[in-house]
C-alpha cells in the first residue's frame, strides 16, 4: 500500500519524497521507507532539483504543476510536496502504478548495443 507516503491536509495530501539530484534520467524509482523515492537529471543547484521534482510528481500524478508545491526540504533530500485537489484514493492509485512499473525490470537490450558503462 502507498497510503503511508502522504498524509490528507484539509483539501490537500502532503507527499514524503525522498529526492536523488543529478541521475541519468529523471524517474520514480520505489521507496525509500515513507517515503516515494525518485531521481531527477537536475542537479542540486539554485532550487533547479526541485523543480525537476516538481514536474516529475505532477506528471506521475496527472497534476498540474502548479497545483505540486514544496512544503520542506528545500535543501534536504528528503523533502514535503503538498499536491493540492487531490482525492486520497485516487493518488493512492496513481501511486501504486508509479511503484509497480519502478519495479519492473528494465527491457533487453537491443543487438549490438554492447556492455553497459558507466561514464
Amino acid at each position: 500500500m502507498s497510503r503511508d507516503l502522504f498524509t490528507v491536509d484539509g483539501d490537500a495530501i502532503v507527499l514524503s519524497v525522498h529526492v536523488q539530484p543529478g541521475a541519468g534520467r529523471s524517474a520514480v524509482v520505489g521507496r525509500h521507507g515513507t517515503a516515494l523515492k525518485v531521481r531527477v537529471a537536475a542537479p542540486p543547484l539554485e532550487g533547479r532539483a526541485n523543480t525537476a521534482a516538481v514536474a516529475l510528481i505532477a506528471s506521475t500524478l496527472d497534476v498540474r504543476e502548479k497545483d505540486v508545491t514544496l512544503v520542506s526540504g528545500e535543501r534536504s533530500r528528503l523533502k514535503r510536496f503538498r499536491v493540492a485537489g487531490a482525492e486520497p484514493d485516487e493518488l493512492a492509485t496513481r501511486l501504486e502504478r508509479a511503484l509497480e512499473q519502478a519495479a519492473e525490470p528494465p527491457g533487453p537490450r537491443p543487438r549490438g548495443a554492447g556492455p553497459r558503462r558507466r561514464r
